[in-house]
């Protein structure tokens, strides 16, 4: 973040006019920098505000988007982004951004490791189309979440978007939409959807003790990316904004599979980039869920981990008398199947993020366990 000036204006004591303006004006800088705030907004200047150490309770007041802010028309560093494997969220679509302060950059650590500057931005915008057959119909715009990179790790806030589309309002306590929209097949939909509070977010994004980033790994981002007058991979793309430093050629690197592209892996390469997006954030070592001794990330190359042939720690209606996590050969033995289909709160995995059962990532998953081989 840029720092705040040092008021050291000279203006003639005669003019008490104009020394009660600067006196207005110092004291409103000073004011932004207690806040944490970036002083550019306070002119208008077409850079985003970052509250650093408050979140504001206006996604409008963050200056991440030009004109009307619905548009998602991004500013000048704040970059669209994708991913080859997102979190399934009851169907919702996604649009997603970084922001890299300036004089600043990612470094690259490690195969599957960035090291984030402080000030970093994640915006993630929620919503679903009215009509997927006639997108011209427009959306109807959810939540827009911001993960913001502090000097004590990452912050999560939640906005919630108004009836009007006009502006979304910080919510930590959660909240729910009923939400209705006609599907790419031309069948009516609709979900409560459910809007995580500042513990639910806490939850999923957890990591010894911590916060951490679920999807903005090195293989996740190892893909193009159209942007508006071309298409590059986008870890190039950031390298030569200068937002990413000293990453080597991506071809060398890690490239999650796609989970409904078939030309981008096998079928178990594919479940199991699927596990590790929805399910790995908790279900591993150093996660939430780390008890269960049921590890989905894709670090994890132990069959007896992986659910093959393991019995749940705890039983009952979470395993629908199943007796192990996954039985090769046999979908309908496995509880991890009998979970990902289930809606019941008590049941279903993930518990948090969905309502709805995704039926196409469920398929995947009944297929990788019905053609497994376990000696």
């Amino acid at each position: 973040m840029r720092a705040c000036p040092k008021n050291k204006l000279k203006v003639k004591p005669t003019v008490t006019l104009l020394w009660s303006a600067v006196w207005l004006l110092s004291a409103y800088l000073l004011t932004g920098c207690m806040k944490g705030n970036d002083v550019n907004c306070m002119f208008g200047i077409d850079t985003p505000c970052i509250a650093v150490d408050n979140p504001h309770q206006q996604l409008s007041e963050y200056s991440l988007f030009r004109g009307d802010i619905s548009e998602l028309e991004p500013v000048d560093r704040l970059i669209p982004y994708d991913l080859n494997t997102p979190l399934f969220s009851d169907y919702a679509r996604k649009k997603r951004f970084i922001y890299i302060p300036p004089d600043s950059s990612i470094a690259y650590s490690s195969e599957n490791s960035l090291i984030f500057p402080i000030g970093t931005v994640l915006v993630k915008n929620f919503f679903y189309n009215i009509n997927e057959q006639d997108q011209s119909m427009g959306r109807i715009l959810i939540e827009t979440r911001l993960m913001i990179l502090t000097a004590h790790g990452w912050t999560a806030n939640t906005y919630v978007w108004n009836e009007n589309q006009t502006e979304a309002e910080l919510v930590q306590v959660g909240d729910s939409k009923q939400i209705e929209w006609v599907d790419a097949e031309g069948m009516q939909q609709k979900v409560k959807y459910q809007i995580p509070s500042i513990n639910d977010c806490k939850t999923c994004h957890s990591f010894n003790g911590g916060l951490v980033l679920i999807g903005p790994k090195v293989r996740n981002l190892n893909k193009s990316f159209t942007y508006n007058d071309m298409t590059e991979n986008q870890l190039v793309y950031w390298n030569r904004l200068g937002f990413l430093e000293d990453i080597p050629v991506p071809d060398s690197l890690a490239r999650l599979p796609a989970w409904d592209d078939t030309a981008t892996g096998t079928i178990h390469d594919r479940a199991r980039a699927y596990l590790d997006v929805n399910c790995g954030m908790c279900h591993n070592p150093g996660g939430s869920a780390n008890n269960s001794r049921l590890f989905l990330n894709l670090e994890n190359d132990n069959p007896y981990n992986l659910g093959i042939f393991k019995r749940p720690l705890a039983t009952g209606g979470g395993s629908g008398d199943l007796e192990f996590d996954i039985v090769p050969g046999k979908p309908d033995s496995s509880i991890l199947v009998y979970r990902l289909e289930s809606t019941e709160p008590q049941i279903r995995m993930p518990e948090l993020g969905r309502t709805l059962v995704h039926e196409e990532g469920v398929k995947l998953i009944r297929e990788w366990i019905d053609q497994m081989e376990f000696e």
